[in-house]
């Protein structure tokens, strides 16, 4: 898969906004500050197709991208207190109806924080994702700000804190700044692609 063929599409942020579901669509979802935006420029070996804020909060609409074949969505991030409750409110009315307009939502990349125990709203994610039936995976962000110790008592805790998910559900430690897990997660994508290819 060529990455340089991305195409940034539009943004939305109402729900009567949400354009039409025409390809395999791709995912990133995650609480603000999680390093969505960061992903998704190292995916596409980009610096600024996405845009990264050191403000968590700062993405409060659905970004749509074009890959070939696919369409990446770039979800809002979720769980910033200091967001007002009708903006809360909106984000969520936002990822109902995505979630439920029967889009072909063909992979769900759920983004945790690798430094801490997954928040309640990435267990509501997790969950929604499970229960749904998605095809989904764990991305463990920020992976490289763990000495080796850290690292390994963490991948130890989240056996225990990630034991409700299916067994088969992939979790990727991923670094923006050292590329670990960029080709796994490259690797999910192009099979979704050739999947699409020979529908």
């Amino acid at each position: 898969m060529n990455y340089n063929n991305v195409e940034f599409e539009t943004s939305i942020g109402t729900v009567n906004q949400i354009p039409k579901s025409d390809l395999p669509e791709i995912c990133f979802s995650g609480r603000s500050n999680v390093g969505k935006s960061s992903l998704i420029n190292k995916l596409l070996g980009r610096k600024a197709m996405a845009r990264v804020s050191t403000k968590p909060g700062k993405t409060v609409t659905i970004n749509f991208f074009k890959l070939e074949n696919l369409r990446l969505a770039d979800l809002p991030g979720y769980g910033y207190a200091k967001v007002s409750g009708s903006e809360r409110l909106r984000w969520s009315d936002l990822m109902e109806t995505y979630f439920q307009s029967e889009r072909n939502i063909a992979l769900v990349f759920q983004l945790v924080d690798m430094r801490h125990s997954p928040s309640e709203y990435d267990y509501d994610m997790l969950r929604l994702l499970r229960d749904a039936q998605y095809n989904f995976a764990v991305v463990l962000t920020k992976s490289d700000k763990l000495n080796k110790t850290e690292r390994g008592k963490r991948l130890e805790e989240l056996k225990t804190e990630l034991a409700f998910l299916p067994s088969n559900i992939p979790v990727i430690p991923f670094s923006s700044t050292t590329g670990e897990g960029t080709e796994q997660l490259r690797g999910l994508i192009e099979q979704i692609s050739e999947s699409a290819k020979g529908e």
